[in-house]
């Protein structure tokens, strides 16, 4: 483990010197090099994600699919998505957007000597060992997602935004960032708040995303399997996650054109099957938005226009 942290940071500072630092210094932002570092280490997971959605989820749905590709165009979309958030474009984007507004929450706590909380702190020789303090920001952070996932479906207004991700009917390893933008911002505001909350330190922070991420890369892909009747308990499957998107089912809790749904998780069921919306059918159905397949409401086809729908059915018109 040692020899792979120590080669991930010798890369990223490399590539650090030898690309991002003269870049900044030629856009005179000389003085966010720390910032800059930070960003090539989030570039360098995303590559690094992308190899490992190519080489080992890639073919596993070919391997068992559970629908033949009919709509590559929406699949390429849906890799513009991915592109657009491992590679670090969305996260420049926050970082001028959303770092001002940050520094102005936190300043003043740390101006006034107001300790930062660190979880990892709770026990002592025992949450502070890495593999401890990973597991249990795991926890953490899959609990804090699943809560965003039952509010994205449960107020209207945020489910005008959510049913984007929603609307792919050919579902693959690419659809997790099919998002709207102004989704993932609200989203990785509340996270970061809670991260800074918690006292997470960075390099744990991007592990524990990283991980996350490409788990949900595999819940979304085309394949054709299950963990059986515990494992399916124990972590989200493919066929756990795609019954959320379901038409139907995924997103309503009380009829047609109610909100809710079930299998909010991401990483553990045990949220679902705590607070009732756990559902462990053994089918893999259609997905989808109700409206989109029997209305023919339209959702868009391309990255812009599902962008300019959102924000029309953000504003009460569809």
């Amino acid at each position: 483990m040692d020899a792979l942290t120590d080669g991930f940071s010798q890369l990223q500072l490399w590539l650090f010197e030898a690309v991002v630092q003269p870049l900044m210094f030629s856009l005179d932002l000389g003085n966010r090099l720390e910032d800059g570092f930070a960003g090539t280490g989030w570039l360098l997971v995303g590559c690094l994600q992308l190899l490992v959605m190519l080489l080992v989820i890639a073919p596993l749905q070919k391997w068992r699919p559970v629908e033949p590709v009919t709509d590559r165009a929406a699949v390429r979309v849906d890799v513009l998505y991915t592109l657009i958030h491992r590679l670090g474009l969305f996260q420049i984007a926050l970082f001028f957007t959303l770092e001002p507004l940050f520094d102005a929450l936190f300043s003043p706590l740390r101006a006034a000597g107001v300790a930062t909380f660190h979880l990892d702190g709770l026990w002592p020789g025992v949450t502070d060992l890495p593999w401890v303090s990973f597991l249990l920001y795991l926890v953490v952070f899959d609990f804090l997602q699943y809560a965003i996932h039952r509010g994205q479906h449960q107020f209207t207004w945020w489910w005008s935004l959510h049913s984007l991700h929603h609307s792919q009917r050919q579902m693959s390893m690419w659809t997790d960032n099919r998002n709207h933008l102004l989704d993932d911002v609200i989203r990785s505001a509340i996270v970061a708040v809670v991260a800074q909350g918690i006292g997470i330190a960075p390099g744990q922070f991007v592990a524990v995303v990283a991980f996350m991420q490409l788990c949900e890369n595999f819940q979304h892909a085309n394949v054709r399997v299950w963990f059986g009747p515990i494992g399916e308990r124990l972590l989200v499957s493919p066929r756990f996650h795609r019954v959320h998107h379901s038409i139907g089912i995924g997103h309503e809790s009380a009829g047609k054109h109610t909100l809710g749904g079930h299998n909010f998780g991401v990483l553990f069921p045990w949220w679902d099957m705590l607070l009732g919306t756990a559902s462990f059918e053994l089918k893999f159905e259609a997905t989808g938005v109700r409206d989109q397949v029997e209305e023919g409401v339209d959702y868009g086809r391309g990255f812009w226009s599902q962008q300019w729908l959102g924000l029309k059915r953000l504003a009460g018109r569809r």
